[in-house]
Order: C-alpha cells, then structure tokens, then sequence
C-alpha cells in the first residue's frame, strides 16, 4: 500500500509530468546521430562492449560510495536481468548492428517509433491497461506526423532485408521492456538497476564481439566524445527517466514519447551532422509534437 501511494505520489510531480519527458526526448533522439559518428571508429558489438563496460565501471564507483540495497527477491533480480536484456542487447545491439549494415538512422529511428502502436495494441491484453480512441488518435496523428518527416528527408532507402529485420527486433526489444516493466517491474534503486542492467549487456555483448568482431576500434577525441554522451546522457540518465516513467505513468501514455524521435532524431541530425531539413520536415515535425500531446494528454479511463 505504502508503495503504491509513493506511485501515485510520483505520476503527480511536475517533474515527471513535464520535465522528465522532455530531458529524455533530447537525450533519446541525440543518441540516433552521436551513435552514428560513434560507429564509423568502432564495429558495432565492439562499440556496445566499451560503452557498457565504462557504463559498468561509473556505476560501480558510485554504488561503493552511497551502498544502495540490493534486490531482495529472486524475482526482483530476475525482473532487472530480463529488461536488461530486452533494451541492452535486442534495442542497442540490433540498433548499433542495423545501422553498420547500412540502414539509414532516420529509418530506424521511424521503425523504432512503431513501438506505441504494438504497445497500445498489446497493453489491454497483457497488462489491463485501456487505451481510449482519444489516445489512439494521438498516437497515430504522432506516427503521420513522424513518417512524414522521413519522406521529406528522401533518406526512406533499404538495400536489403536484414538491416530492417534487425530494426524490428530493436522495435520489439524496448516495446517488451516497456510491457515486462510495467508488469513485473519492481522499485529499484537507480543505480543499483542500472548497475544490474548494464552488466547484463556487457556479458552479453563483450563474448559475441569476440566471437565475430574483429574488434575494430580507432581512438580519437570525437571517437571518445560520443562514448562519453552516449554513457552519461543515454546509459545513465536517459534509462533512469524511462523506466521512472514507466513505473510512475500508464505505460502507453510513456510510449507515445517514442514517437517524437523520428523528428527528434532529424533535427539533431542538422544539428550535428549538416543533414538539410526540407519545410514540409518541420510541419510533420509540428504534427508528430500534436500527436504526442493528444496521446500523452489523454484522460485515465
């Protein structure tokens, strides 16, 4: 009882109402170009490896100093390992693979932004949550919105079938972590949660670069400048706003957030990497920010 009041507590605080959500939008959708540049120095289970080991090595630092608990049932670390899994090897590492084997990040960023549509289709099924024809209609003014944006960038072009079908495992990793999260999710100490989570993806990845990479890294300031953001701005405060989301919202209003990266991920692409955004990539940009308002605004049911 006490921690679902502590629940309700958080889904009322202004900052996970407005805050939270817009720190993560700009962290998330920065992290589309930033990996981009990150990947033309490093092979992609390679690149994942360092990322989660320096991940690990911040987060170990700072559990010897402040001693977090640590899960007190089987089922509270079982919890941790399976999302870790979900959104550390199936969305990173199949989005990090995706885009070596050639798919734009705009397409990947668009595929990725489906994930509100399977989790409003999914939701009712698996975790009792309605979602309402208003939020529906959010959800996929946000998604014409976000397709339109790819089109107008022209940058819709796949050579072939196996860097899409690595997007959509991507797609379907963080859309079951989202779910498995909101089911069975348990409140965890940040760190001690990450700590957990980001191991996991090591142990994972660390082996199969060796395996099958030929572990290709060239070290320089912009090489070592994405892994810093990457590190701090994704792995460290970009999951924590996430899953706090998740735990303290309905799990579908959280997913209709998603579907501001596509232009999210565009404008940071000018931003950083000089990629041209044509006029009618900003009103779809405009209509996907609709979206996201109407679905995240919609009424509990």
């Amino acid at each position: 009882m006490r921690e679902q009041s502590k629940a309700v507590a958080a889904a009322d605080s202004p900052w996970l109402t407005l805050g939270a959500p817009v720190l993560f939008l700009l962290l998330w959708s920065a992290g589309f170009p930033v990996a981009k540049i990150g990947l033309r120095y490093a092979s992609p289970l390679t690149f994942l490896a360092i990322r989660f080991a320096l991940t690990v090595g911040v987060l170990g630092i700072v559990f010897a100093i402040r001693r977090p608990p640590l899960p007190r049932s089987a089922r509270a670390w079982s919890s941790l390992i399976v999302i870790g899994f979900l959104v550390q090897v199936m969305y990173f590492g199949l989005s990090y693979l995706a885009m070596t084997a050639g798919i734009a990040t705009s397409v990947l960023a668009l595929i990725v932004s489906l994930q509100p549509i399977l989790v409003g289709v999914l939701a009712p099924r698996l975790i009792g949550e309605r979602v309402g024809a208003r939020r529906w209609t959010g959800l996929l003014l946000g998604l014409l919105g976000a397709a339109g944006v790819i089109v107008a960038r022209g940058r819709i072009q796949v050579e072939s079938a196996g860097p899409v079908l690595m997007a959509i495992g991507a797609l379907i990793g963080i859309t079951a972590a989202l779910l498995y999260e909101k089911r069975h999710g348990t409140v965890q100490d940040p760190v001690t949660a990450n700590l957990v989570q980001y191991s996991v993806g090591f142990v994972f990845c660390a082996p199969m670069a060796a395996l099958f990479e030929h572990a290709h890294v060239e070290w320089n300031v912009t090489f070592a400048s994405t892994l810093a953001y990457l590190v701090i701005g994704n792995s460290l405060i970009a999951i924590t706003l996430l899953l706090a989301m998740t735990r303290a919202g309905r799990v579908s209003q959280v997913a209709s957030l998603f579907l501001f990266v596509p232009p999210g991920a565009a404008l940071m692409s000018y931003v950083f990497l000089g990629e041209v955004l044509p006029s009618l990539a900003w009103w779809s940009m405009a209509l996907a920010m609709l979206g996201v308002g109407i679905a995240a605004r919609a009424p509990r049911g």
